[in-house]
């Protein structure tokens, strides 16, 4: 309880940041939260398990959270895929699946078991113009 953290004392990895930040949020119950990348620094268990207490956090608020690991978000209400600063897509993950678009590219490219390098990612989903 007395630990000093930051500058001059402890200092935390990212992990324990977000766990930190993430704390702060169930504690203070505001009626909007702002998620940026809440859970990328955290192993897949504890993710799991924060996540899950988020989503029953989330509850009756208004969530704006950027994520690039799509299963974070996907069922969330509403979705807005951005694509070099613009609107590109919106609605629910099942709508946005359908849609066949970016989205979903990205989703089969996520769900699919194996790991890619994002920018590539993008550049091979990207409609050629």
């Amino acid at each position: 309880y007395e630990a000093y953290v930051g500058e001059r004392g402890v200092k935390l990895s990212g992990g324990q940041r977000q766990r930190v930040a993430i704390a702060r949020v169930f504690l203070k119950d505001a009626p909007i939260l702002i998620l940026d990348e809440a859970t990328s620094a955290l192993d897949s268990d504890i993710e799991a398990a924060i996540q899950e207490n988020l989503t029953r956090l989330m509850e009756n608020k208004t969530v704006i959270a950027i994520a690039h690991r799509l299963s974070t978000i996907a069922a969330l209400d509403r979705l807005v895929v951005l694509d070099g600063g613009r609107i590109v897509e919106q609605g629910t993950h099942d709508e946005l699946v359908a849609l066949d678009g970016l989205y979903a590219r990205l989703w089969k490219r996520q769900s699919g078991g194996f790991l890619f390098n994002e920018e590539s990612a993008l550049e091979e989903t990207r409609p050629a113009e």
